[in-house]
């Protein structure tokens, strides 16, 4: 029995090029590509259950920074590396198409729907550097495109496949009705990853130039609290809710942990926060102004904050500065994506 195996995000696209296999009566392996930066509900699982087919979740590895911070093809409005990730993602679904016995790869990229990475170029660009080249078959635009393999050996009906193009949802929500998906199996668009939004992608930039030596621990801080950069060398994170001064505490702790200072204030309610880089008496005093500014200090009282540090624990009293009162977080920031990327 012919066997391919599919990307599949949950979305709707992904969904139907699954669909349009299965009416061809090609078995359809679906794989789901996960990395620290997935965002939103995940409806996969969902979606693979309402299709019949069997899932598989992989995350991405160790090297999967090295792309966020250098992409090859460069960034979107974000921080998002569309086109070097695709590459990463089929690059391991062919070593899956390979360990399932599959013959080809299918996806539910349409021609021209998205303009960081569903060019007609940036198409062929993935297919090539993934190393699947004619083993990527894209049956929604299909028609648009150069036949692969799949179909110049008559495993699928070229004639059976779709020229949809361009952004537009109508045709596929029409061709979701004719195979009989209900309204709650039709998603809302999503791009399902942190890294296109461009708040977000103003703090990953911002990490990516000024730290060099960036770790894991650091990416995975940018999803926490407000983040104000004091100097080149220093950053200042402040927790939003309970549950956000608590995950700073628990990062602080971490043996990977790169933050060197954890602040909390003790004779008044606020937020706490973390020190990345030397935590110079200017830097301390900054953040514990940042405390000041939006906690609820008491007048005519000192407001002290605790500093926790890897050896020592000391007091300051915490006062608002002409930065700490007027700095605005990074994510707010004029977007700093780099020029030319």
């Amino acid at each position: 029995m012919t066997r391919c195996v599919a990307l599949l995000s949950g979305g709707l696209d992904s969904m139907l090029a699954i669909r349009v296999m299965q009416e061809q009566g090609i078995e359809v392996e679906s794989l789901n590509f996960k990395t620290m930066f997935t965002c939103c509900q995940d409806t996969s699982a969902q979606a693979a259950r309402a299709l019949g087919t069997n899932i598989t979740v992989i995350g991405q590895e160790d090297d999967y920074l090295d792309l966020v911070r250098a992409p090859q093809y460069g960034y979107g409005k974000g921080a998002n590396p569309c086109v070097d990730c695709r590459i990463y993602m089929f690059e391991r679904a062919y070593k899956f198409m390979e360990a399932v016995d599959a013959q080809f790869i299918i996806s539910g990229e349409v021609v021209g729907q998205r303009p960081m990475s569903q060019k007609r170029s940036d198409l062929k660009v993935i297919s090539t550097n993934s190393g699947l080249e004619d083993l990527l078959l894209r049956p929604l635009s299909a028609k648009l495109l150069p036949p692969t393999k799949p179909e110049r050996d008559g495993l699928v009906d070229r004639e059976r496949l779709y020229d949809f193009q361009g952004r537009s949802r109508k045709g596929l929500i029409r061709l979701a009705r004719e195979f009989g998906f209900t309204e709650d199996m039709i998603p809302t668009p999503s791009t399902g990853c942190a890294l296109t939004e461009p708040e977000f992608g103003n703090k990953v930039h911002d990490l990516i130039k000024i730290q060099l030596n960036d770790t894991r621990w650091d990416y995975d801080a940018l999803d926490v609290g407000r983040h104000f950069r004091f100097n080149e060398a220093t950053k200042v994170i402040l927790g939003r809710n309970h549950k956000e001064n608590t995950q700073l505490e628990y990062m602080h702790r971490m043996e990977d942990a790169t933050s060197t200072s954890f602040l909390e204030p003790i004779s008044f309610k606020g937020p706490n926060a973390l020190v990345t880089g030397p935590s110079t008496d200017d830097a301390l005093e900054y953040a514990a102004g940042l405390i000041h500014r939006y906690g609820h200090s008491v007048d005519g009282e000192d407001n002290i904050v605790q500093v926790m540090q890897a050896e020592t624990e000391f007091n300051l009293i915490a006062q608002p500065t002409d930065r700490s009162a007027q700095d605005k977080t990074i994510a707010s920031a004029v977007n700093l994506r780099p020029v030319g990327s």
